[in-house]
């Protein structure tokens, strides 16, 4: 048998079919109920796991072929009538964003007005701590502002004694 540099020959290995329910026997106990339940309940999740699971398979992989297929046959008539649809598609896109967005404006008018009436709709409590926040913060810097900017007119005095 002649053999290649650096490869070694493989030794002809079939498992058993014995061997391999053994091995499905071990991923069995591995990943089954837990010990306390019954043999027969164990068996019957185990079974009803895969009957699920096969189920849900098939049904995913129908969907899938479904959709490729219809997707497929459908493509020409799509690309004939397209002159049609797009526009219909961007008159139907305009048409729901204008929708969406008088819808939020109306909500945002509402909120306000019950918020400046003093009704305390949901939020207020966010924007009185953000306007409080702003207005310490604004008050910290004119603060800051006046003593920094009182020590710059000290050291312009310092500078130039006359001015």
């Amino acid at each position: 048998m002649a053999s290649s540099a650096g490869s070694y020959p493989r030794p002809n290995y079939t498992p058993s079919p014995a061997a391999f329910l053994h091995r499905v026997q071990g991923w069995i106990r591995r990943f089954a109920l837990p010990t306390n339940a019954a043999p027969s309940s164990q068996l019957l999740g185990l079974l009803t796991l895969l009957i699920t699971g096969s189920i849900l398979l098939l049904l995913t992989g129908v969907t899938v072929t479904v959709a490729f297929l219809t997707l497929i046959f459908l493509a020409p008539l799509l690309i004939v009538t397209s002159p049609l649809w797009v526009p219909l598609a961007a008159f139907a896109f305009v048409l729901t964003a204008g929708f969406v967005a008088l819808v939020a404006t109306a909500g945002g008018l509402a909120w306000g007005y019950r918020y400046y009436r003093g009704m305390h709709p949901v939020g207020s409590d966010r924007v009185d701590y953000a306007r409080s926040r702003i207005y310490d913060t604004a008050a910290h810097v004119k603060d800051y502002a006046r003593e920094y900017g009182g020590y710059l007119q000290s050291r312009v005095k310092d500078a130039a004694p006359g001015a």
